[in-house]
């Protein structure tokens, strides 16, 4: 595995605007976007265990880091990963053959992945098509407002809302989606499977049908299996869907 770290991906060079890239051993290969969790206060671009487990599949990773709180507000950590993803566009190709572009995000990641699929503006905003995306991987995000977006601006962190600020309010508003993967716990956080199930029915209701979600068993995140220092878990489920769609 070769790796490139801590890279900007905007001219202002904010310490947390940065993003690795983990690559496989080969000329050419499909790259998958990734968005950490970590409820947009924690979490960084350290993915090694994920880029191990992903990059021995022939598929390379470009991790991201974004702004959080406190020091950051709605929406910036959305529009840092949406100017992530140009970059990766505009740049990837130094680093070898790109074979289509994949994205995908866990728990706040998977928040912040639904807002640029679901809400075009900002990808837009940065020249990108959502459609370019070749597919979606939503792990466990928070389709309503995000709770700690609820925290931050002063209101009840528990409640369920739907406004500009979550994805749900959004879907519908495309004619098309590329393919997507939705992965839940049943044990998941509290509200959070059965808000991705209200996702799924929302998709249906519009008529979208290249979507399919996996139900895992266990916690939040948490049906991750590290074995020798690598993903055994998130990244064969990544790697399978990237080949899935790249066999059609």
């Amino acid at each position: 595995m070769k790796e490139f770290l801590d890279i900007y991906y905007t001219e202002e060079k904010h310490p947390m605007q940065m993003l690795n890239i983990y690559l496989p051993e080969c000329e050419s290969f499909p790259v998958f976007i990734y968005f950490h969790g970590g409820g947009l206060e924690n979490g960084n671009r350290e993915a090694k265990a994920y880029a191990t487990g992903l990059t021995d599949r022939g598929i390379a990773l470009v991790s991201v880091e974004y702004r959080m709180y406190p020091d950051a507000k709605y929406p910036d950590y959305i529009e840092d990963c949406a100017a992530a993803v140009a970059w990766t566009f505009k740049n990837i190709d130094r680093y070898g053959k790109p074979l289509g572009i994949y994205a995908g995000g866990s728990s706040a990641g998977g928040y912040l992945l639904m807002m640029l699929c679901f809400d075009k503006k900002y990808l837009t905003a940065e020249g990108i098509d959502p459609l370019q995306i070749k597919g979606w991987f939503h792990d466990a995000g928070q389709p309503t407002a995000h709770f700690n977006a609820l925290k931050y601006s002063g209101r009840d962190e528990r409640r369920v809302i739907v406004d500009e600020s979550a994805p749900l309010y959004h879907i519908g508003t495309q004619e098309k989606h590329s393919p997507m993967r939705f992965i839940i716990s049943d044990n998941d956080m509290e509200n959070r499977y059965e808000q991705t199930m209200l996702v799924l029915s929302t998709m249906k209701h519009f008529g979208y049908k290249d979507y399919d979600y996996r139900l895992m068993h266990g916690t939040h995140c948490h049906y991750t299996q590290i074995r020798d220092g690598k993903d055994a878990g998130l990244s064969a489920m990544i790697a399978e869907f990237i080949q899935e769609i790249q066999s059609r």
